[in-house]
């Protein structure tokens, strides 16, 4: 009798450390998804403070620098739009950013229009025209639909170059760059940093709830299966002429902030290269990342620089060379690198608390 109640309690007490350690690694695991939510909101947090304090403690030219990054990241969320999320390749991105940055020109040139003003028109207007230019992703896709586009990078110069009384020919237009409010106390420069942030921001936020739209999720199931999507009831056709669209519009308000920030535009700022390298930056930063804009943007800032730096005699050789180092390393971009590398490190403490458990 004392054996049986004996053997009871043993297999009692075995199933309670049992249960207790099912209950360890449930709480574990439960927490865990919350602690890394948490990191997240608060590393956001604090590339925020970073971002605010920045023009403050850098000299102006590191300033205009980090202005000019986040016009480029402004330009790749759309890139990253089109490409990374809705499938559709294009090397003819630098025209609608173009768009933006010539119309924001004339309108302040010519029209003598309040800078305000100029950033959703020219979004507005790079958006209709993106949807226009969008009609060829209905029937065309891979290279065709690359080499069209290519086109429309191709032959904006010779066109921008043309209308000299509008566009001022080879010679560009020089504007007056925003002047800061006098309640603000910020220098030119930094008043021109946080109007960059704040696009950047702005854009970030719209791209997230896009996204997370019945828009966003039709584009990722355009990309994936365009097919399967079609049976499920989704127009490929309208979807892939939205991203079209919706990719220009965050072109043309990068091409507003350009304006805003150099003061200066000519058709040469705006070759087929300047598409190449939108494309590059965002392969580099990671196609479909969050963080993928961003990191492309201090890619296309600084890397072609610091090729001219390396070798002034064959600065294109150096930039090629550097984006097939970082393809070797990176094959999914630098936010590919750094969730990967985040993913290993979770993995590492996972297997750790196994073998103390």
């Amino acid at each position: 009798m004392s054996e049986t109640t004996g053997a009871t309690e043993t297999t009692s007490a075995a199933g309670a450390a049992e249960a207790g350690r099912g209950e360890r690694g449930t709480s574990s695991r439960g927490v865990s998804p919350l602690i890394r939510r948490n990191w997240r909101a608060l590393a956001l947090g604090v590339l925020l403070l970073l971002a605010v304090a920045a023009p403050f403690q850098l000299v102006p030219f590191r300033v205009f620098q980090l202005t000019m990054v986040m016009v480029y990241a402004v330009a790749l969320i759309g890139l990253n739009l089109l490409t990374g999320h809705a499938g559709q390749i294009s090397l003819g991105h630098g025209a609608f950013f173009a768009v933006g940055a010539y119309g924001t020109a004339v309108m302040m040139y010519h029209w003598g229009l309040a800078y305000p003003l100029t950033l959703p028109l020219a979004a507005a207007a790079a958006f209709v025209i993106g949807y226009a230019f969008g009609v060829p992703a209905t029937r065309l896709r891979g290279l065709y639909l690359a080499l069209v586009t290519l086109a429309i990078a191709i032959f904006l110069v010779p066109l921008l170059k043309r209308f000299e009384s509008v566009t001022g020919g080879s010679m560009g237009l020089t504007l007056e760059k925003p002047a800061p409010p006098g309640w603000t106390g910020l220098a030119p420069d930094q008043w021109l940093y946080f109007l960059a942030l704040g696009g950047t921001v702005l854009a970030f936020l719209v791209v997230h709830f896009l996204l997370r739209s019945r828009v966003g999720r039709a584009m990722q199931a355009v990309r994936d299966n365009e097919t399967a999507a079609e049976v499920m009831g989704v127009k490929p056709a309208s979807y892939k002429r939205s991203a079209f669209a919706w990719s220009a519009m965050f072109a043309g308000a990068a091409g507003c902030l350009y304006t805003w920030t150099i003061g200066f535009v000519s058709p040469d700022s705006f070759t087929v290269n300047l598409s190449i390298t939108l494309l590059a930056g965002i392969v580099v930063g990671g196609l479909g990342s969050t963080w993928g804009p961003l990191l492309g943007g201090l890619f296309v800032m600084f890397v072609p620089s610091w090729s001219q730096d390396i070798n002034k005699a064959a600065p294109g050789v150096i930039f090629g060379l550097l984006i097939i180092a970082v393809m070797y390393v990176a094959p999914t971009g630098l936010a590919g690198l750094a969730k990967r590398t985040a993913d290993w490190f979770d993995k590492t403490r996972s297997i750790r608390n196994l073998r103390k458990g």
